[in-house]
Parts: C-alpha cells; sequence; structure tokens
C-alpha cells in the first residue's frame, strides 16, 4: 500500500509553507521518492533545490475532473512513489474523491488561517466540517492578537472531537487553557450546567479531563441506554447540532446508577453525578465516566437541542 498524507485547507491557509516544513525534517525523510500533487498554486511555491533534496517530484492537478483514480495511478507509477503527499483543494469536498485502490490514507490535516476562519466558517460551514471532519491533527495558524481561540476550537471539535488541535502565532505554538471562556467557575465543587455550558463541558472533558474529576455536575438531559452497556449503567445526554440541519449527534458521558434499567428511553431527566476518570469499554481506554447522586424526571427544555457556533 502507498501512504497517503493529505493537507487540507481554504487558498492561503498556509499549507504550502506546512508542507515545505514537513519535508525539510529528519523525521520524514525516506530513502524513495515522494509524490506531491499540488491541487492548487497559491502565493507561495516549493523550492526545487528542497524538492531535489527530498527526493519530491511535484505534479499539479488544478481540474477536480482529472483528480480521478486512474490519473493518480499513472503518476505514482511514473515517478515511482513510495509514498503521496496530496496539497488538496480547499473548495473540493473531500467526500467526493476516490483515491487509487492501492493507496492508503496515512494522515489527514487540516490547516486553517486563524484570521479568516470566522468568514469561512460562517459562509462556507460545511465544507469547513468536511474538512475537519476526517483530519486527526488541525492546526490554525495567524492566531496572533485573536482574543477567543477557545470558540475555534469547540467550533472544529463539535465536527471532530478526536482531532488534536493546535494554535500558532509568530513566535510558535499558543498555549491557553482557556479557563476564562468557560461559562462556569472551576473553582466551584459542583457546576450547573445549561445548555451552552453542557456542551463546553462535553467538549472540553475530552481535552482537559483532569479539571473536572471529582466535582460534580448537574444537568437536564435524555435518558439513553445502548444495547451493548452493562446493567446499571446508562447515557444522560443531549442531542447537538455540530455543523448544519443534517448533522445532528447525541452527546453524553456514561453515568452508572442502580436505577438505569428502569429509565424510558429518551426520557428528560436532571442528573446530579460525580465525574470520575476510569477505563469504559465502549471509549476503547479512560475517559469521564459519571456516578449518579440523583437522577429525577423533569420536563423537555424549550431549546432542547444544543448548538455548536462561534461565541461572540
Amino acid at each position: 500500500m502507498i501512504p497517503v498524507y493529505m493537507i487540507n485547507g481554504f487558498l492561503e491557509s498556509g499549507k504550502t509553507e506546512f508542507i515545505s516544513f514537513t519535508l525539510s525534517q529528519p523525521y520524514f525523510k525516506t530513502s524513495g521518492n515522494t509524490l506531491l500533487i499540488v491541487c492548487e498554486e497559491g502565493e507561495n511555491s516549493y523550492d526545487d533545490k528542497l524538492l531535489k533534496k527530498t527526493k519530491t517530484i511535484m505534479e499539479i492537478i488544478e481540474d477536480k475532473e482529472s483528480f480521478t483514480p486512474e490519473k493518480l495511478s499513472w503518476l505514482e507509477r511514473k515517478h515511482k512513489a513510495q509514498r503521496v503527499i496530496i496539497e488538496f483543494n480547499g473548495m473540493w469536498n473531500p467526500k467526493e474523491i476516490e483515491l487509487p485502490s492501492s493507496w492508503e490514507m496515512e494522515q489527514q490535516i487540516t490547516i486553517i488561517n486563524g484570521a479568516t476562519f470566522p468568514m469561512y466558517y460562517t459562509n462556507m460551514k460545511s465544507l469547513v466540517a468536511e474538512q475537519v471532519r476526517g483530519s486527526e491533527l488541525i492546526i490554525f495558524n495567524r492566531c496572533d492578537g485573536i482574543e477567543d481561540l477557545a470558540s475555534y476550537k469547540r467550533n472544529v471539535k463539535a465536527v471532530n472531537a478526536k482531532a488534536e488541535v493546535v494554535f500558532e502565532g509568530k513566535d510558535g505554538e499558543i498555549n491557553q487553557m482557556f479557563e476564562e471562556d468557560l461559562p462556569y467557575d472551576l473553582k466551584s465543587d459542583e457546576l450547573v450546567l445549561d445548555n451552552e455550558g453542557y456542551g463546553i463541558w462535553y467538549i472540553d472533558s475530552m481535552d482537559n479531563m483532569d479539571r473536572y474529576i471529582g466535582k460534580t455536575v448537574v444537568f437536564d438531559a435524555m435518558a439513553m441506554k445502548p444495547k451493548n452497556f452493562p446493567d446499571g449503567v446508562f447515557v444522560p445526554g443531549r442531542m447537538a447540532l455540530t455543523c448544519c440541519a443534517d448533522d445532528m449527534a447525541f452527546i453524553g458521558y456514561a453515568c452508572k446508577y442502580e436505577g438505569a434499567d428502569e429509565l424510558k428511553p429518551q426520557q428528560w431527566i436532571r442528573v446530579k453525578a460525580v465525574v470520575k476518570k476510569e477505563y469504559f469499554k465502549d471509549y476503547k481506554g479512560e475517559g469521564p465516566v459519571l456516578y449518579a447522586q440523583s437522577v429525577t424526571p423533569t420536563e423537555k427544555p424549550k431549546d432542547d437541542v444544543i448548538t455548536f457556533g462561534q461565541q461572540q
């Protein structure tokens, strides 16, 4: 199988700079040829010396109709490529492309210009979501002077919760805890979560689980009991609109409760539970597990669907 590295992002997001930097790193060296397929040309270009030094052959395919498995296989054979890097066109939908059967996606990375992200997210939300959805790593660059990076992270995490999100400025990676952006006080032992609070708590718990271990959370939720769950365990959660009307998802964590098997599917309840960190089979590792102190029936809230959107 030929390993493929796909780099997503809109024009002028910094894809060329990222690929050039990666090619120059010792850890990315290979003994064979690398085929670099460029699907759109921006202001920056590749250094011919770097390409020659790294045994990288660049081919340009700017016409979507020419981006076919047959054409890609022919280029692979022509250059005897051992691996492939694709600088993908940001205006193409990744779902609509097909790679040769002998190619295997090794890694997908999305590069985002922090300065233009609000514009693209507002006007091309579905396309942004498709870029982000299959990516293992999402890099926001040019983030100097942007105050609300926390909302950027929440927006992409709502679509792809497992992706690693990195922020970069002119001086390198920007490390922020974003605690000041949380709609609740982490110093409190009990967190009462409204709609916004629940969505943020759910996503933040994935990346900063230690913040919540031992704390009590209180929230309204629907009861769900997956068939494969053990007795005494259910999922209290909410439906969330992560991108567009066709992109709804149920979000919640496993909750241990003696009366779990008596709850009706989709029954609205108010949960008060302590957050613990432990192994859970469906997580395929450790994660937040709730221990219910109380579960009481409640009314369906007026706004029963959580919307992950940019915070103003």
